[in-house]
């Protein structure tokens, strides 16, 4: 959902990698909005996964060497609700 997309610094449509812990599965597809609190994947990307698994959602950028050294990501963890965790 959209506070998922915002607490992750992400926008509508950019382009995203998928890592899915249980199965091994990488691929790249896009940002979406969806319900509040839900991550899911949908078209030909929903087949690479089963509803609950635990994916890890990647987003890059290109930025000048000194500030990469310096760079802290987003990083946003949820339960298995999707409900943010603070950490």
């Amino acid at each position: 959902g959209e506070e998922l997309i915002k607490a992750a610094n992400l926008i509508e449509n950019q382009k995203v990698e998928i890592l899915d812990v249980n199965n091994g599965e990488r691929f790249a597809t896009y940002v979406i909005k969806g319900k509040k609190g839900e991550i899911c994947l949908n078209g030909a990307a929903a087949r690479k996964v089963c509803v609950g698994d635990v994916v890890i959602i990647v987003a890059y950028a290109s930025i000048k060497f000194k500030k990469a050294k310096k760079f802290k990501p987003t990083i946003v963890h949820v339960n298995n609700k999707n409900e943010i965790i603070k950490e």
